[in-house]
């Protein structure tokens, strides 16, 4: 039975969080803060500190003994995002936040063409918000001067790529204006439109000033991109590495498990599939084949869509046999909006709120369609879709008896990310793969994956330039350089969240292993799955003691751990 004061406690945690981060809430589908907006003063943060530092108090003074499965989760989980968002302030995290991925700047607007006001009060809530932002860009701006200043400087890529994403946004037609155009509200589009024209496009402006002229001239040089370089990196970049991947590894371990899956691994992957399909068994010269062939890229961005849409309805039609749980909500496919395209990655996707307003969104980018190869389509959806994040977001929001934070859970990328890397060995399983082109498609995107380990290591521990980084990543996949020169960019703006994506993918296949081996004629992959996906987005090992549950109750021991 649950714990009261548990499940009180946890709902507090999830409203405080809402409070906190109101566009988070607005985008979820609560709509209780739409009027408010997010302060990122100094002061501000403080104040969010103080109040998870008494949460976390309150949740180490109740009793543990005797919480059932479900309530050790939730304690756990909550001690664990309490704990690291205390670490991430105390870390003065947003001082860096100047970039293009994590910066409040670009998210306000990558999440727009996602949110709605549903009736008239809502927008007109939203309004009030939007009269806020120029505060909270302008307090945003403070805080980058702020740690610049104090030798917490950015990396000049990403401050270059922030602005252009902003002066895409602020070259863009009026009447298409995204804060103007907000879905549900049509009466308040006249005031939004005066709103974007003389008070958000030029707070937007400032922004873009500040990058350009505070910022940009004491950034650090591509030679010096990464954590390693700034007195307190190695600090930082500890923290951040623990709280994406939930996993006890060093810096020097992950680079070592990216080696080995780059140059033993995946080599051995691409002879054979190489062979079938090009009558080549040299992996080096297989992804030459992959990086420089024109018939296997896109001619226009209507095709990269169409097979993204046919990749989706495969795996739309075969989830059934593979899931007892499936999500009740839809998922649609949306191009990535012009003025964000040429910085964004191919893909993203956003989950639907709790209040059931819109489906889950695939959003897919058909930018510069000549960069991007046919091969990667399919593996893309079955990671951003189904069944990857489509599936274990959506029937996340629907699990009505966990806490809200577990079931729009904003954190623990490992597991998310795992699960969409996962997803993408699982759609070869599952058949979904038409042929050896697609299947290599795979096989490119855990070459990423996999050099992901090698490169964010060696840039934000090893003290790598960016070049080298580039240089590597193009040996050792077959996307494009300039494919490949937006990836670590990414990594350099976002450091440690791309090391999420293969050690999470690891531990769910470690655990089905070696769970079909405890189990043997036992094992079910549809109710492994449902294990996996049951529970919300979780820490790893979490996740582990979840499946070694699941298999005590069908008749094996614990799961023997592995080698990560």
């Amino acid at each position: 039975m649950a714990d009261p004061n548990l499940a009180a406690l946890a709902e507090e945690y999830w409203d405080t969080l809402l409070e906190l981060n109101p566009t988070t809430a607005t985008v979820l589908g609560d709509h209780r803060f739409d009027d408010q907006i997010e302060d990122l003063s100094a002061e501000g943060e403080a104040a969010a500190r103080r109040r998870w530092g008494a949460l976390l108090e309150r949740l180490h003074a109740l009793p543990t003994a005797g919480l059932d499965g479900e309530d050790r989760v939730t304690h756990g989980q909550m001690a664990t995002e309490l704990a690291q968002a205390i670490a991430g302030i105390d870390q003065r995290l947003a001082e860096l936040q100047s970039d293009q991925m994590t910066g409040y700047h670009v998210g306000v607007l990558q999440t727009l063409p996602v949110m709605s006001a549903p009736d008239a009060h809502a927008a007109g809530m939203l309004v009030e918000r939007f009269r806020r932002l120029p505060a909270a860009l302008d307090q945003a701006a403070r805080r980058y001067v702020e740690g610049a200043a104090a030798g917490r400087t950015p990396a000049a890529i990403c401050v270059r790529r922030a602005a252009s994403m902003l002066e895409g946004y602020l070259s863009s037609p009026l009447d298409a204006d995204v804060f103007a155009t907000l879905a549900g509200a049509d009466s308040a589009r006249p005031l939004l439109s005066d709103l974007a024209r003389d008070v958000i496009r030029p707070a937007y402006a400032r922004m873009v000033a500040t990058l350009t002229d505070r910022l940009l001239p004491v950034a650090r040089d591509d030679e010096h991109c990464g954590l390693a370089w700034i007195d307190d990196g190695p600090a930082i970049y500890a923290t951040l590495v623990a709280q994406h991947t939930t996993l006890d590894l060093s810096p020097d371990e992950i680079h070592a498990i990216g080696m080995e899956e780059v140059t033993e691994k995946l080599p051995a992957e691409y002879a054979e599939v190489g062979g079938r399909l090009f009558g080549i068994s040299d992996p080096a010269r297989i992804l030459d084949r992959l990086r420089t062939d024109p018939a296997l890229r896109y001619r226009a961005g209507d095709e990269v869509l169409a097979d993204a849409r046919d990749a989706f309805e495969d795996a739309s039609a075969a989830m059934g046999d593979w899931f007892g749980r499936l999500p009740k909500a839809p998922c649609s496919i949306e191009v990535v909006p012009d003025f964000l395209a040429p910085d964004s990655p191919s893909a993203y996707y956003f989950p639907p709120p709790g209040d059931g307003s819109r489906s889950g969104i695939y959003y897919v980018n058909t930018d510069k369609p000549e960069n991007k190869a046919r091969y990667e389509t399919a593996s893309i959806a079955f990671h951003e879709a189904i069944p990857g994040h489509h599936l274990q977001l959506a029937i996340a929001v629907e699990l009505d008896h966990l806490p809200s934070f577990r079931r729009f859970s904003l954190g623990n990328t490992a597991y998310v990310e795992g699960w969409g890397l996962y997803a993408e060995r699982l759609a070869d399983d599952m058949g979904l793969y038409d042929d050896d082109l697609e299947l290599i498609g795979m096989l490119a995107a855990d070459s990423i994956r996999a050099c992901r380990l090698v490169v964010d290591t060696g840039m934000h521990a090893l003290g790598w330039s960016r070049s080298k980084a580039i240089e590597f990543m193009a040996a050792n996949t077959p996307v494009s350089v300039d494919e490949v020169t937006i990836e670590v960019d990414r990594y350099i703006g976002m450091p440690a969240q791309a090391l999420a994506y293969k050690l999470g993918q690891r531990e769910i296949l470690r655990l089905r292993d070696a769970s079909r081996a405890a189990l043997g004629a036992r094992f079910d992959v549809k109710q492994f799955h449902d294990v996996v996906l049951g529970s919300g987005a979780v820490a790893l090992p979490v996740l582990v003691d979840l499946v070694d549950a699941w298999a005590g109750r069908n008749g094996a021991g614990p799961v023997p751990p592995g080698r990560r």
